[in-house]
Parts: C-alpha cells; structure tokens; sequence
C-alpha cells in the first residue's frame, strides 16, 4: 500500500516566499499545505497532521509590527507536537530568536535577507531527522550567528564553547556588550587548542556537545570544564541540561562561577555575572596583600579547587577554622562566592 509523504506546512503572507519555500519542500519529497495567515494556519494544523512548519513572524502584510507568527508557532506547540517550526523572518533579532526558541519552541529561527537555499535544505534534514515529539528546542540560528560572531571589541578575551551556531551568536553579542571579545568553537579538540594557544578571563561551555563518536548524550563540556578549572578560569556553564542533580555535580566536581539554563536564559542575569567575573578580575591590586599568610595559604588551595575538608587536611587545622579563614577573605576580597575569590587569586602574579 503506498503511503502518503510527510506533509509540510508554511505559514507566510508574501507569495513570492510561499513559492521559494513550497518549491523546496516539494523537492525534498514534502507535501506541501500554504497558510497566510493565523487563523489559515490553524485551520491547516486541525485539517491533518504535518512533521514540518515553516512560520514568517509577520503575517500582517505591510504591518512590520505583526508577530502573529509566534501565536501560530503556539498553536503548533498545542495542536500537533510532533510538527517541527522552523522562523523564518526578515525582522530577526537576538532576542526574538531567543523568544522564539526558549518561549515558543520553535526549533530554529533563520533570516530571510541571509537566505540561502543549501542551509535550508540542511536546517530542514536535520528537523526531518528529529523523532516526533522528541525534539528540544534551539537547533541553530546560522542565518543570525553568522553576522553576530566575531562583534566583540579587542579587551578582555572568553572562551565560547558551544556546537549551536545560534547560541555561539547569542553569546558573543552579549560579551561584546560587555567589552569581551569572543573566541567561538563547537567541540572539545577545537577548544583545548584554544587554551593552550591564549589566554582567557572567563570561559563560557555548554555541557553537551555534539559530536559523530556520540551524539546523543554527549558530555565533553565536563571535559573541557576540568580544563578551565585546571588552568584557573572563571566558567560560565549555559546549558540545556537541567536536571538539579547534573547542576549540583558540575558546581561540585569543577568549581563553576555560575550556571544558566537555556531554558530559562535571561539576558540580563547573563550579562551580571560575565560583569561579576569581570569585577573579581580587575579587583585593587592592593586586596590580596591585605591577607595573612594563613588566609593567603587558603586561598591558594582553593584557587586550586580543594574542598573545605582537603584544604583542613593539607594545612592540619579544623574545617571551621578553613570556614573562619574563608570568611575573611570573602571579605578584604569583597567578593560572595568560592569562585570570584579564586578568580582574584588567579589575577594576581606572584601569589
């Protein structure tokens, strides 16, 4: 019995698009349902079943303003979750491709001025391969990420580790703004060249890489994490695995600054900790000399990434004497955390 194509929908009110798109669809075997507008959109997601939807943000002719594209990208989350929503938009930002994706499961977002038609017969094989109802959101933003890498002014150097083409643009458009300039890579060989090549102030990893040994479930970001630990720079973890039992042991096994969930990534709170380890790192030359020789003791042992108990071990003292120590550097360092005192530490030659 032959069976039907997978079917297609596309969401768009330009004509012209709705031919590019539908055309290539259609050749990659698709078959194809054309909506203008949200409420045709919802009538076509009730109609049938579709394992692909290629949404325009404005569907409101010459109103630039419309957004109806992500009521419809809801819809598609409500009536058929196995239906994969690629944006596709001229009216691209940072933060709408982080709306869209985070907020409303879209599972890419590209731009129409940077369209080409190989990248979206990739974007589109690759949503094709997803099992139904399985897929997570943010695939990539290549279309944004391309014009969005390499922003960042000369200062202050991070290190991006992250195989998402639209996070790596997200990420170094939010430390150009903070003055740091990014050095972007998307697997752990590329990234340990890269620390053995410069020098960073901060690192910020994804925890999960992809990669053709083991896609699924790939953890070279710990990988890479053991290393900035092991060369003492402050690390930034934005990663989509959230389970409150993987974050506890990343904080525990490798002395992380701070950690941000994709799904819930705030820009704002981004920003405030790159500033935080920013701040620790350009602290008064003065603070560390203010220590004594047992605090300096201390905090040389936890720049290293020792626990309470090792460093009580290793200096022969009680863990509420290293906890009284810790106490007082926290504040002549006059810093909160275990890792803003170590990344002073780090910052100051000759300690």
């Amino acid at each position: 019995m032959r069976q039907d194509p997978p079917r297609a929908l596309v969401v768009e009110d330009d004509p012209s698009w709705q031919a590019i798109v539908s055309e290539i669809l259609a050749d990659m075997g698709l078959g194809v349902d054309v909506a203008d507008s949200l409420n045709a959109a919802v009538i076509s997601l009730r109609a049938a079943a579709h394992r692909l939807a290629v949404v325009d943000l404005s569907l409101g002719g010459a109103d630039h303003h419309n957004q109806d594209g992500l009521a419809v990208l809801d819809a598609i989350r409500r009536q058929d979750p196995g239906c994969v929503a690629i944006l596709l938009t001229g009216f691209a930002t940072v933060e709408l491709a982080v709306n869209a994706l985070t907020v409303h499961g879209a599972r890419s977002c590209l731009r129409k001025e940077t369209f080409r038609r190989a990248e979206f017969r990739t974007v589109v094989h690759q949503a094709l391969a997803i099992a139904p109802q399985t897929f997570e959101v943010s695939e990539n933003l290549k279309g944004l990420a391309a014009d969005l890498e390499g922003l960042a002014d000369a200062g202050a150097l991070a290190l991006v580790v992250e195989d998402d083409a639209g996070w790596r643009g997200i990420l170094a458009e939010l430390l150009a703004e903070a003055g740091v300039s990014a050095r972007s890579c998307s697997s752990y060989g590329e990234a340990l060249g890269l620390l053995r090549r410069e020098k960073f102030a901060l690192a910020v990893v994804d925890l999960s890489l992809a990669s053709s040994v083991a896609p699924d479930g790939n953890l070279d970001g710990a990988r890479i994490l053991a290393n900035t630990r092991a060369a003492a720079i402050p690390t930034l973890v934005v990663s989509g695995a959230a389970a409150p039992a993987a974050v506890e042991r990343v904080y525990a096994e490798h002395g992380i600054f701070a950690y941000l969930e994709k799904q819930k990534f705030d820009r704002g709170a981004f920003r405030r900790i790159v500033g935080e380890i920013l701040s620790s790192a350009r602290g008064p030359s003065g603070e560390v000399a203010t220590l004594t020789e047992r605090e300096r003791e201390v905090l040389e042992l936890l720049a290293q990434g020792m626990t309470n108990k090792e460093m009580a071990t290793r200096l022969v003292i009680t863990t509420n004497t290293v906890k009284r120590h810790l106490k007082s550097i926290f504040e002549k360092l006059q810093v909160n955390t275990r890792a803003a005192a170590a990344a002073k530490a780090v910052q100051k030659p000759g300690f």
